[in-house]
């Protein structure tokens, strides 16, 4: 692996399993507008994961009947659980605490990109007091000026560029666990690699363009932090 020094950190299943908590916020808000997910009724069985990666406004209309006119209306619904309660409702990945420190020790610089609003983005990472571990945190904006993946990428280097002069793409890496994660590096200009204890496939994330892939985070550290 090439040597990197700017590590970019997909949240919700790379940083955090956040299925329980994603999933009863979208339950409740499709509950209270009876929308349906793939032609389905929604309900506690349905697998929500396909929700998580994407911003909604892009995975809501792919694969639930929400019309046009509803759509902000039902993520409000959504954020209206999320906000109070299902932010919480995560646990921090195996390892992810252990890298993030080994990486900083080792002069590297971690920061947060995810198409998760940013204050929920803060509250997660201090809930698990892995804040302080993060050099930048960069999240989504509710109004939708910030939303996809590259979009908040292009945010993440703005902010280094500005802080540092110095600061060069090239010398970055994305960790994330779905295609959509890849897809957004590519579009951004920066690589990527994948995680696939998250919620996408090693072979989707393969697709899409991430270069190599990690099953747990003792491999992805051994691979950061090993030197030529």
């Amino acid at each position: 692996m090439k040597n990197y020094r700017y590590i970019f950190w997909d949240l919700d299943g790379t940083v955090t399993d956040s299925y329980e908590g994603v999933s009863k916020c979208l339950l409740y808000a499709f509950k209270e507008y009876d929308v349906k997910v793939m032609g389905e009724k929604a309900d506690e069985h349905t697998d929500y994961r396909r929700f998580i990666g994407p911003p909604f406004r892009e995975s809501f209309p792919k694969y639930t009947d929400v019309s046009d006119d509803m759509l902000e209306t039902v993520i409000e619904k959504y954020r209206e659980r999320y906000n109070p309660i299902g932010v919480f409702e995560c646990a921090i990945f195996p390892g992810v605490r252990e890298t993030l420190i080994e990486l900083r020790e080792k002069g590297m610089k971690n920061v947060l990109t995810s198409s998760k609003p940013e204050r929920a983005c803060r509250d997660i990472l201090k809930k698990f007091d892995i804040d302080g571990l993060f050099d930048e945190i960069v999240g989504a904006t509710p109004d939708g000026r910030i939303d996809t993946k590259a979009e908040v990428l292009n945010e993440a280097f703005r902010r280094l560029k500005e802080a540092d002069g110095s600061y060069k793409k090239e010398d970055t890496v994305l960790i994330g666990d779905t295609k959509y994660d890849a897809e957004g590096a590519k579009k951004a200009g920066i690589d990527c690699v994948g995680v696939t204890y998250g919620f996408g496939t090693g072979e989707e994330l393969t697709k899409a363009g991430a270069y190599e892939l990690f099953q747990n985070q003792e491999t992805l550290r051994e691979a950061l932090t090993s030197r030529d």
